[in-house]
């Protein structure tokens, strides 16, 4: 194994995982510092939430970034990665999808659902197709809402991820 696969593998899972999550970018209070992706902040603590209520480990999975680096308003505050942000780290995506080579791809967010776009074209949308089963670039795709608090207030209720994840684990099961 090179020394780039050693480092991916021990900071976001499984060389061999089946299933790949893309998040949006590193949060400061996070990823950023932890260097380990959905880790050391409340989004993190609901995706780990979200994981074990399926029963599925972060061993099992691996977990990256549709950006490398953690936006920042001119506040400090973590924002939302822009269009040249996700273009600049889409080949670095690519290129992880396939080292992993993972049957099934999860979907963080509408930032990294589109990012994918940047590596092989589809329509699909958040709001359209959250927690549905898709086809994409030879694998199954499920785009789900991201775990942040804001997400959770606002846009999808943590009763409807916890169901959008067993999506996911019906998914998996038929893998």
């Amino acid at each position: 194994m090179c020394d780039r696969a050693a480092v991916l593998s021990e900071l976001n899972g499984a060389l061999d995982a089946r299933v790949m999550f893309i998040g949006e970018a590193p949060g400061r209070k996070g990823a950023d510092r932890t260097h380990v992706p959905f880790s050391g902040d409340q989004s993190g603590r609901n995706f780990d939430r979200f994981l074990q209520s399926i029963e599925l480990r972060r061993d099992q999975i691996f977990v990256t970034s549709a950006a490398l680096c953690n936006p920042r308003s001119a506040s400090g505050a973590n924002r939302r990665p822009s269009a040249g942000e996700i273009r600049n780290c889409s080949d670095f995506l690519r290129r992880t999808i396939e080292l992993v080579q993972p049957a099934m791809i999860v979907t963080l967010g509408t930032v990294a659902l589109e990012a994918l776009k940047l590596i092989h074209y589809h329509e699909f949308s958040l709001r359209g197709d959250a927690a549905t089963v898709r086809k994409w670039n030879g694998r199954l795709l499920i785009p789900l809402y991201h775990p942040s608090p804001q997400v959770l207030i606002t846009s999808r209720g943590e009763q409807q991820q916890l169901r959008d994840y067993r999506v996911v684990a019906r998914a998996i099961a038929r893998l």
